[in-house]
């Protein structure tokens, strides 16, 4: 599964810097695939996509690996004060899924 930010979101950028695949982003925020990755901009949309919440954080969710790879457990849940960084049951993903995503955005 990725991760979402739920409406209980304070705004306090606690997630933003923990998250190793720049998958989460302040509301109103244009986004990129390449931000963060190792993909190259010139494949993967040099023009950017609009933000997904204009008010409050958000994760895109084709970036979150739930840290896979380089976290035991996801360091926006561990760091957010008020718990609004949850699991989207909307966005199952198994843990090879999750791997291979990771693998795609940095390589090996």
């Amino acid at each position: 599964m990725s991760i979402k930010i739920t409406n209980e979101c304070i705004n306090c950028g606690a997630c933003e810097p923990e998250c190793p695949n720049k998958a989460i982003y302040e509301g109103g925020t244009s986004w990129s695939m390449s931000d963060g990755t190792s993909l190259k901009k010139e494949l993967y949309k040099t023009s950017l996509n609009n933000p997904i919440k204009n008010n409050i954080y958000f994760i895109v969710k084709e970036k979150c690996t739930e840290c896979i790879g380089f976290y035991d457990t996801p360091q926006c849940i561990e760091i957010c004060p008020v718990n609004c960084c949850v699991l989207d049951s909307k966005n199952i993903e198994t843990k090879k899924d999750l791997i291979k995503k990771k693998f795609f955005l940095h390589g090996k």
